[in-house]
C-alpha cells in the first residue's frame, strides 16, 4: 500500500512505521501466505462445530475479545459446565489479532476437540502501546471473567456454558509471556470464585539482552527471524528498557524473583529449531529450581508457530502430527489439572 507518506521503521512484510506515527499492518510478505492474516468475521451460528462472536468487556478503552463456542449434543447443563481458555496471542506485541485465520483455523480445532470455550484478548499493539499494556489488558480479561462469575456483570455466552473453577491460560509466542504474567497477578489477588487449573506457553517470547546460543545459531524461520524480534522488541519496549524487562524475561534479575510467586502448574511447549528455545528452557529451569510445577514439551525438528502454518499442515503429515500434539497435550494437561 502506497500511502506516499514517509517510512521511518520497516519489518519486512508485517509492519511499516510512517514518520506521523500511524502504522500500517497490511500484509507485504509473499502472497501465498496472505490468507492467514485475513480476519474471519465472527459467525454466531455454529460452522464446523463452534460458533464465534466478538465481545467489547471494555467500553471505555474498547478492549474486546473473540469467544468461542463448541457446539454441545445435549443440553449444557446435564452435560456440565465447560472449562475456559484465556487466550492471549502473540506477534512480538505489535502484530496478529485474535480475528486472524491463522488463529481462527487452529482455535476452532482446540475449541472442538477439548470442548472448551476460548475467550481471546483483542491486545493492544506497540509501536502505538508500549510494555505493559497488552499485559494490562490481558489481566482486565481475566478480571472481566472474575466479574462474571462474581454476577457484578453479565455476558449470556460466558454464564450460560463457563465453569468458573476450570480456567485455563494459554498464550502462543509472546502470549506466552503474559500466562507467566496473568498467573503471577492472579496468585497475589482475590479471584475467587475463579480458579485457574494451569497456564500453557507455546513457544514463549522469553529473551535475554545478552542473545542465547540458539539465538545466534539457529537459522531464521519463516514465522520468526531475529529481524522480527530485534525490531519487534524495539518497538514494544519502553524507553530505556532492554530484552532483560521483566514481562520479556520473567526468569531474569529484573523480574520478581520466582520462587516468591504463586503459580498455577505450567505446560510450556518448546520448538526444537525455535530462535528462542535455549531462553525457553532456562525458563523451565529456572522454574524447577524455583519449585514450581512445570512441565517440558519439545516440538522435534519444528520452528517457532509452525502450527500455524497450514499450508505446511496441509502438505507434510509430520507438521500436521505435531500440530496435533499440541492440540491433544493440552487437553491432556487440562485433564489432568
Amino acid at each position: 500500500m502506497d500511502t506516499g507518506k514517509k517510512i521511518v521503521a520497516e519489518v519486512s512484510g508485517y509492519l511499516r512505521v510512517f514518520e506521523d506515527g500511524t502504522v500500517d499492518r497490511t500484509w507485504t510478505g509473499p502472497p501465498e501466505f496472505g490468507f492467514l492474516m485475513e480476519p474471519v468475521s465472527p459467525h454466531e451460528e455454529f460452522i464446523d462445530g463452534v460458533a464465534v462472536r466478538d465481545q467489547t468487556i471494555e467500553p471505555k478503552s474498547g478492549l474486546a475479545v473473540r469467544i468461542y463456542i463448541p457446539e454441545r449434543n445435549h443440553d449444557v447443563h446435564s452435560m456440565g459446565q465447560l472449562p475456559v481458555i484465556l487466550h492471549f496471542h502473540g506477534g512480538g506485541y505489535c502484530i496478529s489479532q485474535p480475528d486472524m485465520y491463522m488463529y481462527y483455523h487452529y482455535y476452532t480445532r482446540l475449541v472442538r476437540s477439548a470442548q472448551a470455550i476460548c475467550v481471546s484478548v483483542y491486545l493492544r499493539r506497540a509501536p502505538e502501546h508500549k510494555l505493559p499494556a497488552p499485559s494490562e489488558d490481558a489481566y482486565a480479561a481475566f478480571l472481566w471473567l472474575r466479574a462474571i462469575a462474581r454476577g457484578d456483570l453479565s455476558d449470556q455466552w460466558i454464564k450460560s456454558y463457563a465453569d468458573f473453577s476450570r480456567i485455563y491460560l494459554v498464550g502462543d509466542s509472546t502470549g506466552g509471556n503474559l500466562v507467566h504474567q496473568v498467573a503471577a497477578r492472579a496468585g497475589a489477588d482475590d479471584i475467587e470464585p475463579l480458579r485457574i487449573g494451569g497456564g500453557v506457553a507455546i513457544h514463549p517470547g522469553f529473551l535475554r539482552a545478552e542473545p542465547s546460543k540458539s539465538f545466534l545459531e539457529l537459522p531464521d524461520n519463516p514465522l520468526l527471524t531475529r529481524e522480527m524480534v530485534n525490531k519487534f522488541m524495539s518497538f514494544a519496549l519502553p524507553a530505556g528498557s532492554t530484552k532483560d524487562h521483566p514481562i520479556t524475561c520473567p526468569m531474569g534479575p529484573q523480574a520478581p524473583p520466582l520462587a516468591t510467586l504463586k503459580l498455577c502448574p505450567m505446560l510450556v511447549m518448546v520448538a526444537e529449531l525455535d530462535l528462542l528455545r535455549d531462553s525457553e528452557l532456562e525458563y523451565c529451569e529456572e522454574m524447577k529450581k524455583a519449585g514450581k510445577e512445570v512441565e517440558v514439551l519439545m516440538n522435534h525438528g519444528m520452528g517457532h508457530s509452525f502450527y500455524f502454518n497450514k499450508i505446511a499442515i496441509d502438505m507434510d503429515p509430520e507438521t500436521a502430527s505435531h500440530a496435533q500434539k499440541i492440540i491433544d497435550e493440552i487437553i491432556s494437561f487440562m485433564k489432568r489439572n
